[in-house]
């Protein structure tokens, strides 16, 4: 068990998403280099302050990569702990060789189980603890306090480890949120395409019935509708099957659409007064976007019910252009300030992009929430939704 573990860990991959450079990391380098400065200036107990300053900028440098190299970065800093300390052994005893701005290493061991793959963490705490312990065997510190040591240069590690934990979770959910979308959008292009192939299944039945005497060839026409409708819907209950749950039949009814909007926005009630308006030629919408479209304003509607503060009414406007449709939810709620997109936002976000579509939502410009979405209603040549370049 403790060998399959180790074994993961260390083929674990570094993160996908980790910036290079942020304005973050000019201003952490600032502040530390200002603290060098001002420590290196008006200590008056450092041996060798050239040296002392020079190491504290070098340390304090390391700090632009370590998102890109953290295994680099965490050697070159504690071998230059190892030299730092090794030289101490030539300065006079009693006295600090190096600035307490050095502790910026601490910022490093946050990095490492952050950014790092398995193999980068593996042997980057191995050279932590290494050049620790040869410090603390070259140093009279006490037992306890090397303790209290050890446990304060590993803490920014255990952090570092616990918010790239969170992160790869909240990831997961994200990926499980997008499947479902996923799910839910194959069950209603199923569902709406089964709907129509059962139509025809059973004209080309009554067909068979109606040409009793005509030719021969349509007879045999209408078999061939006949088999390749039921074909096809075969194919298609058997494909959506291993997307849906265990135990859940096909439904055949079409999803809902622009048409049950009305019937959606009655359902608050007193609690909130939803504003619809229906601009354009929105009866032909293709099935997916016709659906999505439902589905945008269903999640933005109960999202405000839910989270808009002071909120007394919501604003819904569908627009349908010429090759577009426009999706508008917005309340009258207190402004709050950006928050970060729950799961059903990253759902429909996922849904239109699937359309070739976007999605947009924030605080609006005078006060509460908007959602906009933009969804494409002609298709390609090749039959497909045309998706946006990313």
């Amino acid at each position: 068990m403790l060998r399959d573990d180790l074994r993961t860990l260390w083929t674990e991959p570094r993160p996908p998403d980790a910036p290079a450079r942020v304005w973050r990391d000019w201003a952490l380098l600032a502040v530390c280099l200002a603290a060098v400065a001002l420590e290196a200036g008006l200590r008056e107990d450092v041996v060798w302050r050239p040296v002392a300053a020079v190491f504290a900028v070098g340390l304090c440098l390391l700090l632009l990569w370590r998102r890109t190299r953290p295994l680099a970065m965490v050697a070159l800093a504690f071998g230059s702990v190892v030299l730092l300390q090794l030289a101490s052994l030539v300065a006079a005893r009693g006295e600090p060789v190096g600035l307490d701005t050095s502790a910026v290493v601490l910022v490093l061991v946050y990095a490492l189980p952050r950014w790092g793959s398995g193999r980068d963490i593996v042997l980057g705490a191995a050279a932590v603890l290494a050049a620790f312990a040869l410090c603390a065997v070259m140093d009279d510190t006490p037992p306890a306090e090397q303790i209290v040591g050890l446990v304060f240069l590993l803490l920014p590690g255990m952090i570092g480890a616990a918010v790239r934990f969170w992160g790869t979770a909240r990831e997961r959910q994200m990926d499980q949120v997008r499947s479902r979308e996923r799910e839910q959008l194959a069950r209603e292009l199923h569902d709406t395409v089964a709907h129509h192939v059962s139509a025809i299944v059973i004209r080309a039945q009554a067909g068979r019935v109606l040409a009793a005497t005509d030719p021969d060839a349509a007879v045999e026409a209408l078999e061939g509708v006949e088999e390749e409708g039921a074909r096809t819907l075969e194919e298609m209950r058997a494909m959506v099957a291993a997307l849906r749950d265990r135990g859940v039949g096909a439904e055949l009814a079409p999803p809902a659409g622009v048409a049950d909007l009305e019937r959606l926005v009655r359902a608050p009630g007193d609690r909130l007064k939803v504003d619809l308006r229906l601009d354009g030629e929105l009866a032909s919408l293709p099935p997916a976007v016709d659906a999505a479209v439902y589905r945008i304003v269903q999640e933005s509607v109960t999202n405000a019910m839910r989270h808009a503060v002071g909120a007394t009414e919501v604003g819904v406007r569908v627009t349908a252009e010429h090759h577009t449709v426009r999706v508008s939810v917005r309340d009258n709620g207190q402004r709050t300030g950006r928050v970060r997109d729950g799961y059903g936002l990253a759902g429909l976000r996922e849904r239109a992009a699937l359309l070739g579509g976007s999605l947009r939502a924030g605080p609006g410009t005078d006060r509460g929430w908007q959602v906009e979405a933009e969804l494409p209603t002609a298709r390609s040549e090749r039959g497909a939704y045309s998706r946006p370049r990313r």
